[in-house]
């Protein structure tokens, strides 16, 4: 059985290659899947499953402690198995993997939704998600020359512009005059209240809402939902367990009917993306243990795939 540390992890997988194969694997059926939230307090602990018969399958455990401060608040593990035996394969670690397919969702569904020229990018979040989101959505929209951070604290945000030394970011002191110059909008945050509110949204831009993963959160208003042509990764759990749309269908605001279509339909062209230059788009990242078994198999592959073009060469020399 193979192990993949956290350097592994960010090594092997690249964002255009992952969202290659991401795009390939949303072309056939979803996985089984199975999600369970165990909860106390702010602390909690995420299990998910998936399982492409005759193919793969796969569980992430991850515990979730956001007051830890002398080691990481996310913390796991995935263990990928054959599908036809069900002999374990690989061992990869879970927080590596999460920020990587979480990453590289969003960056899909940019890929079909949002603006083509696509100049500059808001980051709303400065937390461990930050960093790939941003990576994520300048490998789909390579157009994309400016960054804007913004953060409830500063000093979060401070240090995440400085870490990006390569490319042109700046903190953003205002967050509705940022939303107003962003083409492309990013929202990781643990937020129980709306931060972006739909009357701050200009035609033509794209929202991403990745944080609210548990109906109690929330980072958009009622407003930016009905101004939005909305997709998912997938109605399996955004529709019932991510806050964002759970919270405005419980309350009548808008129906199931609302979402276009999720990433699936998208890869298949069952439905259109982006319609026109105007549109607002809006896309809810659920995640989902397909997205963590889809990754794993492909993280299995390019390892297997260097180790053969390792044993190759040492063989000719």
């Amino acid at each position: 059985m193979q192990n993949f540390s956290a350097q592994d992890v960010h090594r092997l997988l690249d964002y255009s290659t992952l969202m290659d194969a991401l795009d390939e694997a949303h072309r056939g059926p979803m996985p089984i899947v199975e999600r369970q939230l165990l909860e106390q307090g702010q602390d909690g602990m995420i299990v998910w499953s998936a399982w492409l018969p005759d193919q793969a399958m796969g569980v992430k455990v991850m515990t979730l402690y956001p007051q830890n401060r002398s080691r990481p608040t996310v913390q796991g593990l995935f263990t990928l198995f054959d599908g036809r035996g069900g002999a374990p394969l690989a061992m990869i670690d879970g927080a590596a993997l999460t920020v990587r397919k979480t990453a590289a969702d969003s960056g899909l569904a940019a890929r079909y939704l949002a603006p083509v020229d696509a100049r500059v990018l808001l980051m709303v979040g400065a937390g461990a998600m930050a960093p790939h989101l941003i990576a994520a959505h300048r490998a789909a929209r390579p157009s994309i020359e400016r960054v804007l951070v913004w953060n409830r604290t500063t000093t979060r945000a401070e240090k995440l512009v400085a870490e990006l030394v390569d490319i042109d970011i700046s903190m953003a002191p205002d967050l509705p005059a940022a939303v107003g110059q962003a083409h492309v909008i990013s929202c990781a945050t643990r937020s129980m209240e709306p931060m972006i509110r739909g009357d701050w949204l200009h035609p033509g831009c794209h929202l991403d809402l990745v944080g609210g993963f548990t109906r109690h959160m929330r980072e958009a208003d009622d407003g930016a939902i009905l101004r939005s042509a909305v997709f998912v990764d997938t109605r399996r759990f955004t529709v019932t367990e991510c806050g964002d749309l759970a919270q405005p269908m419980a309350s009548g605001i808008i129906s199931e009917d609302h979402i276009r279509g999720d990433l699936f339909e998208l890869a298949q062209s069952t439905v259109a993306g982006r319609a026109s230059v105007e549109d607002i788009t809006l896309f809810k990242n659920g995640g989902g243990g397909h997205l963590d078994l889809f990754t794993a198999i492909l993280l299995r592959d390019l390892a297997q795939g260097l180790a053969q073009n390792h044993g190759s060469r040492d063989g000719d020399v």
